[in-house]
């Protein structure tokens, strides 16, 4: 498979934690870069960069014996990026409410927190009215009640506008995907290597109905 200096004669095993080069392995996001054909790198500029963060959570929660069904997945973050807040909100949600039900009783009100803070987000972008829940979010929030009726007091004293779009996208969202990994990695639950790889599935569906979304609205060049 040697093309150039660069590629390695045999692809890596993917493996926890970052490498060096392909010989030492590589995690998740350093296969994509190679097959992407770019520098060597856990942060590729091929891939939105909470997903990504994504994949290096699964990547290094996942056991060395689940790790291998991960490989399939990683051609599908490959060119899957976009500018649009939505992306990185319906990201951080979706990985909370997955996680919510599952997670131990101290994680549970952090994760509440992050659903309601999404859907606030998410209020406004979408000029919904504040406090306006999905169904998902519902449900999710109704298993753990606790959690949720604590979240409820703790986010109704924090004003709205206190995080801007560039802290929730650089800080919120990405402790947020973690606290989610971590939160199903440690569940008390038959399989979360399934688990967690769900997580990845379903953050690669929102990035990519988002980032269709962002090509649909963009007009088409005229001919030369």
């Amino acid at each position: 498979m040697r093309q150039n200096d660069q590629q390695p004669a045999l692809l890596p095993v993917l493996s926890r934690g970052k490498h060096r080069n392909p010989r030492k392995g590589a995690c998740f996001m350093e296969f994509a870069s190679l097959l992407a054909g770019e520098r060597w790198s856990d942060h590729p500029a091929c891939t939105h960069p909470l997903l990504a963060a994504v994949a290096r959570h699964v990547n290094d929660y996942t056991s060395d014996a689940g790790r291998s069904r991960l490989a399939q997945l990683i051609p599908s973050v490959i060119g899957l990026t976009g500018d649009d807040l939505h992306i990185d909100a319906e990201i951080a949600l979706g990985a909370a409410r997955l996680a919510l039900p599952v997670a131990a009783a101290e994680r549970q009100g952090v994760l509440a927190v992050a659903v309601l803070s999404c859907e606030r987000v998410l209020a406004e972008l979408d000029d919904r009215p504040a406090g306006t829940l999905g169904e998902r979010s519902r449900a999710a929030l109704a298993q753990a009640p606790h959690a949720a009726a604590w979240a409820a007091r703790f986010t109704g004293a924090v004003p709205a506008r206190l995080t801007s779009a560039r802290r929730f996208r650089d800080q919120a969202a990405p402790t947020i995907v973690r606290n989610a990994a971590v939160g199903i990695a440690q569940a008390c639950v038959p399989d979360p290597d399934k688990m967690l790889r769900d997580l990845l599935v379903q953050s690669i569906d929102t990035c990519a109905s988002w980032a269709d979304r962002d090509q649909a609205a963009t007009p088409a060049r005229a001919p030369r």
